[in-house]
This record gives C-alpha cells, sequence and structure tokens, in this order.
C-alpha cells in the first residue's frame, strides 16, 4: 500500500528548491545590501529607522531613491517626493505579481496578497521559469523571497555598522555608489532595444528638469516621463498585435 504524501514536507521542499534557486541572487543582494547600509548611515538615517526601511519596505531600487532624497533634517524631508518616487519605481511588481495569480487559489486572496511582499525581481523571475517547465508554487516563491529577506536585512545591518568606521566615503569610491547601482540594475532590466526610447526620455526629462528646478523633483519628473512612454509603447505593441 502506498503511502499518502505529507502536504507538509512536499512544501518544505518546495520552499528549500526555491531557496536554493535564488542562492546566487541572494549574492547579489547582499552587496547591493551592504552599500546601501553605508549610504543610508552617511545621509543620516538612524539604525532603527534603517531597519524599518528595509523591513517594511523590501524594495532596493526604490529604497536607493528614497535615499538619494532624504535629508538628515527632519523639517526639511521631502516626505512627499518620497512617497511618489517609491510608488513609481514599484508600480511593475503590479504587473509582475498578476502573472502569480495561477499559484494561489480562488480563495483566501489576502492571505496571498500578503504574500506579495516577498516579491522580487529574482524570485519571481525564477518562479516564473518554474512555472513554465510545469513546476513552481507558493512555497518556491516564499523560499527565494525569504532568502533575499535574510541577505538583505543582515547585509544592510553590517553596512550601516561598518558605516562608523569610513569618515569619508568618497575615497572608498561610495560617493559614486548610486550611479553604480542603477546603472547595474538598468543593466538587469534590459530586454532589448525597445526599452532605448523610454530609457532616453527619462534621462532628457531628468536633465531638463535638475537644470531648470532646484531640489530632486528631476527624479520623479524622469521616472514619470519614462514610465508614461513605455506604457505607451507597450500599448501600441499589443494594438498592433490583434
Amino acid at each position: 500500500m502506498t503511502q499518502a504524501a505529507n502536504p507538509f514536507d512536499s512544501r518544505r521542499s518546495q520552499f528549500l528548491a526555491g531557496a536554493r534557486a535564488c542562492l546566487p541572487v541572494a549574492i547579489s543582494v547582499a552587496a547591493y545590501g551592504l552599500v546601501w547600509g553605508v549610504l543610508a548611515r552617511g545621509a543620516g538615517l538612524t539604525l532603527t529607522e534603517a531597519v524599518l526601511m528595509s523591513g517594511l519596505v523590501f524594495a532596493g531600487s526604490a529604497q536607493f531613491v528614497a535615499l538619494d532624497l532624504w535629508t538628515a533634517t527632519p523639517a526639511t524631508l521631502p516626505i512627499g517626493p518620497i512617497v511618489i518616487a517609491t510608488l513609481i519605481v514599484n508600480l511593475r511588481y503590479l504587473l509582475l505579481t498578476a502573472t502569480l495569480r495561477p499559484l494561489y487559489p480562488k480563495k483566501g486572496v489576502w492571505r496571498g496578497a500578503l504574500s506579495m511582499y516577498l516579491v522580487t525581481d529574482e524570485n519571481w523571475a525564477m518562479t516564473v521559469a518554474a512555472m513554465q517547465r510545469g513546476g513552481g508554487s507558493v512555497a518556491f516563491l516564499m523560499g527565494g523571497g525569504a532568502l533575499a529577506w535574510i541577505s538583505w536585512m543582515s547585509t544592510n545591518l553590517i553596512g550601516y555598522g561598518l558605516g562608523s568606521a569610513i569618515d569619508d566615503p568618497a575615497r572608498w569610491g561610495l560617493d559614486f555608489a548610486f550611479t553604480a547601482t542603477f546603472l547595474a540594475l538598468l543593466l538587469g532590466m534590459w530586454k532589448g532595444r525597445s526599452d532605448l526610447i523610454p530609457w532616453l526620455v527619462a534621462a532628457l526629462a531628468a536633465i531638463l528638469t535638475s537644470r531648470l528646478v532646484d531640489g530632486s523633483w528631476h527624479i520623479l519628473v524622469g521616472g514619470l516621463a519614462g514610465s508614461l512612454v513605455g506604457a505607451a509603447l507597450e500599448t501600441r505593441k499589443h494594438a498592433h498585435q490583434f
């Protein structure tokens, strides 16, 4: 008589499989995490603020943008621009997480929505690839996300601690860290020549705004302009397909 499979064992094996698949990703996340921790301290965030931002937001690119807008003086902290910039950067997750709907039962929508907290670009891509091979599961998705979260949080703390020993970030090249990080993120998101137009529009809009308007509004304007052009081009492409 064949013994019935234990659902818990199956979920655990899927969870571990997802973590193993995202192990190389966790290493790259650790590198970004160290840099973010060092820069967070340099920007004037307290340890509590750094932990809360990473723990609640858990979005590397959005956190780097927020850090670039951060001011050490609460009275001058641009809350509105930080929130809007974070929203723009993270809007892509609406589309990414929608593709994971087949993994979830029709009931329990709120539980599924809460699990989206652990979705990153990397474990999403790993899970979608597994789904295309006939596999993939919520446990697989959560395994990769949990590993990425642990890597991000732990290296943020280590980087924050290291920040106390770095009196001059420029001496170590960390003044270029924002630029280097976003260049790496752009290369990771590159899908082909179709990305050039929205990227160029975003860059030109940001440069023009920075010359005409004081402050950090060029980040928001560039992000909005690039997003709108990208959405328009994507809509046009799909319209020609039908």
